[in-house]
């Protein structure tokens, strides 16, 4: 079976991988190429790169028993390539799971050529419709072009959703004060891998007040400023009140400076971006100032007086379509099953979840290529119970989503009612989750013969 996957970010390299492995022909679409000895970039990409991370490093959470984690158990119980690649290029970041960006971009294109049924082609697709293949998988992500969202809006017959991105700064490590800041994790969880900043109250009150102060970046005439509520930059978030950043990426709570004893006002997290631990972003500090603006106001956080900035945050659009309305529980377009969505396009959120959907999309594609039809994951697992929130939600309010324990089943009221410890539920819904996707794993083994 020969099939098209069109975007080379996440969720594209994972489904080309996972379907090429269960015996397919994959032709790998990516936009982003050299032209004339220069880069072919999006708003937000700076290389050409298969996987590029454009926001921050991190996989999430690996701590026990909870939902990031537990999908990304069902993604290694399924061989998934980039996952593997991931903890394979990890750095220390506590109890989270992130990496080396360029380790990992460069561990990525390795595998693809290395596999020789994955032919790689550099060139922007514009139209669907094909007679060359028996599958197409999109995967353009956030950053679908302009003429590919205007094919996949005629092709679905529906519009398509948008919201905005914004990208965390990243400071180069020999211009932090390592005297005014310390090394800690929030709640003592995984390794002390985080630089933290303090401030008391004066220090971020004029931080608070010079960013409330601060001028935006222009907007483009194309934007309209949806941002995507779990993504919020810092400068908006400032304007619900002047604790909202306290309660937010700037919290306090499991920091106690070690010097003082005392727990600081407010904290800003700076992690690792690289084994070398050469340079550091700035933890849910995206945001849409100018350049100038953010060194002047990101200046004032201890520690950070003398900053280098080796990247600003930006902003960038994200592109959606409405899942509920357009896909199927196989991740397929209802009125063209020729055409799978996979990645944020999908309507999840997150890099996790956008692997996920990819490896999802190449395992249903080796399905199909053994002459079988795809056996839909289960709702009870963390990757069955994102794929049912995309394609159940309410279309008229829907949002993208990470995985979260809200979209798992509950277990049932008896069970419920007699364990009252909230981690202890945690666990069993986990332990539920991970029977679940073995078993269905163990049968789609046997189908694609892998």
């Amino acid at each position: 079976m020969k099939i098209r996957v069109i975007g080379g970010g996440l969720a594209g390299p994972e489904a080309a991988l996972t379907a090429a492995r269960m015996g397919c022909k994959v032709d790998l679409y990516e936009m982003r190429a050299m032209v004339d000895g220069k880069p072919r970039l999006t708003p937000a990409h700076q290389t050409t790169e298969f996987g590029e991370l454009v926001c921050s490093n991190s996989l999430k959470s690996e701590s026990p028993n909870t939902a990031p984690w537990l999908l990304k158990q069902e993604m290694r119980r399924a061989g998934s390539a980039l996952l593997k690649i991931a903890d394979e290029t990890a750095v220390p970041a506590g109890h989270a799971l992130a990496v080396d960006r360029v380790e990992f971009s460069r561990r990525i294109a390795e595998a693809i050529a290395n596999e020789p049924a994955i032919h790689v082609i550099r060139e922007e697709v514009t139209r669907l419709e094909s007679d060359d293949y028996e599958l197409t998988i999109v995967a353009t992500g956030p950053l679908t072009s302009g003429a590919f969202s205007e094919e996949i809006q005629r092709i679905t017959g529906a519009g398509h959703l948008a919201f905005y991105d914004s990208i965390s700064p990243i400071v180069d490590a020999e211009s932090i004060d390592m005297e005014r800041v310390y090394f800690a994790a929030r709640w003592d969880k995984g390794t002390a891998d985080y630089i933290n900043c303090p401030m008391d109250r004066a220090e971020y009150d004029r931080f608070l007040d010079a960013l409330l102060a601060a001028e935006a970046a222009e907007s483009k005439e194309w934007e309209n400023l949806d941002y995507f509520e779990g993504c919020l930059p810092i400068e908006v978030l400032a304007t619900r009140g002047r604790d909202t950043l306290r309660f937010g990426p700037m919290k306090p709570v499991g920091l106690r400076d070690p010097r003082t004893g005392m727990r600081p006002w407010a904290v800003v997290q700076l992690r690792k971006e690289n084994v070398r631990a050469d340079s550091y972003n700035l933890v849910g500090f995206q945001n849409h100032l100018k350049f100038g603006e953010q060194a002047r106001v990101l200046r004032l956080i201890p520690g950070l007086e003398n900053a280098k900035f080796l990247r600003y945050g930006q902003i960038h659009r994200n592109t959606y379509i409405c899942a509920p309305v357009l896909l199927d529980e196989f991740l397929r377009l209802k009125r063209e099953p020729r055409i799978v969505f996979a990645g944020q396009i999908s309507g999840v959120e997150g890099y996790t979840e956008s692997i996920a959907t990819g490896m999802l999309a190449g395992i249903y594609a080796g399905a199909l290529a053994s002459g079988h039809e795809p056996a839909a994951v289960p709702r009870g697992t963390a990757l069955g119970s994102l794929v049912h929130y995309i394609t159940h939600a309410d279309a008229k309010d829907f949002q993208p989503a990470n995985i979260t324990f809200d979209l798992l089943e509950p277990l049932e009221e008896e069970v419920r009612k007699k364990v009252r410890d909230k981690k202890e539920r945690h666990r069993m819904v986990c332990e539920r989750a991970m029977d679940k996707f073995g078993a269905w794993w163990a049968e789609q083994r046997v189908v694609v013969a892998f």
